[in-house]
């Protein structure tokens, strides 16, 4: 017997045995039946956490902060973990945490969700935070995203004033430090420093530091080289100007884009050409090499 058209047929012509299988329902309501084929999308949480115990009572987290207007968030966020236990069955509970900007914040219908909202997820609001006092190193953190410059630089000192050794400050120093630079991006490095009242020397050892300074050096090795093989070329150039006279513009530009290599043999070739149909013809040639 196939049993999906069988029930297909009970609730299509017995509109109201609904009401009689699930207590709560009014005995006059009527539903509609349908069978839809759901469409496969692809959904991205922000994070789910493990725990890294055997305990079996302690919850998978799903993780989700949304800082902006979604109608569709609640929608995305029960999908995307439905469909995660889909694909990875847990032999344990789960539960969900989402932050948030505050209560208004419109993140879309919270009908279908009530009961799931009510009992299996925590809902943090960050301007519920603004004004607290006392609060954990961790809970400050989250109070920093929201705070003015002023306060903000009370809660940093007071989050690594709590730090208790000097890789819990490191750590504290280079979230904080990544808050700030995105909430004030017009601060310098020197600037942090004296917001937080610190030496040079501490703020350096900071992994933001060191990613920043990383890029800073990654980008001025890239700089020097491009300057190094801009100052060959042009050299090349006024040495070609000399045997052939003068270049035209075009050739210039072609010259000054040459890969080092190439450049290199066209500095020892040069002293070949007569005339500037050879340069225009090796140039020619060197492009038919590439391809």
């Amino acid at each position: 017997m196939e049993t999906d058209k069988w029930f297909y047929e009970l609730f299509l012509s017995q509109p109201g045995a609904v009401a009689e299988l699930m207590p709560g329902l009014p005995p006059d309501c009527r539903y509609r039946y349908s069978a839809p084929a759901l469409k496969a999308t692809e959904l991205r949480l922000d994070g789910v956490l493990l725990p890294t115990e055997d305990d079996p009572e302690l919850p998978t987290i799903f993780l989700e902060a949304q800082m902006q207007r979604d109608e569709g968030f609640y929608r995305r966020y029960f999908a995307g973990i439905f469909l995660y236990l889909r694909q990875y069955p847990l032999n344990r509970p789960w539960r969900g945490l989402v932050i948030a900007r505050s209560r208004r914040q419109i993140l879309g219908t919270e009908l279908p969700y009530e009961d799931l909202l009510a009992g299996r997820v925590t809902r943090l609001y960050l301007n519920e935070l603004k004004n607290r006092q006392g609060l954990t190193p961790h809970l400050a953190l989250l109070q920093l995203l929201t705070a003015n410059q002023n306060k903000a630089e009370a809660i940093s000192r007071q989050v690594l004033d709590s730090a208790e050794n000097p890789e819990a400050f490191r750590r504290y120093l280079s979230l904080i430090e990544s808050i700030l630079a995105n909430k004030f991006p017009q601060m310098t490095t020197e600037e942090i420093t004296r917001m937080l009242g610190l030496k040079s020397a501490d703020i350096t050892q900071s992994r933001f530091y060191q990613e920043i300074r990383q890029a800073g050096l990654d980008e001025g090795r890239q700089a020097g080289l491009h300057e190094g093989l801009e100052r060959e070329a042009r050299l090349v150039i006024r040495q070609l100007g000399r045997r052939l006279g003068p270049l035209p513009p075009e050739i210039q530009t072609q010259i000054l884009s040459l890969p080092p290599t190439a450049l290199e043999n066209l500095g020892e070739a040069l002293l070949d050409f007569a005339a500037l149909a050879d340069l225009t013809g090796y140039l020619a040639e060197g492009e038919q090499d590439t391809l």
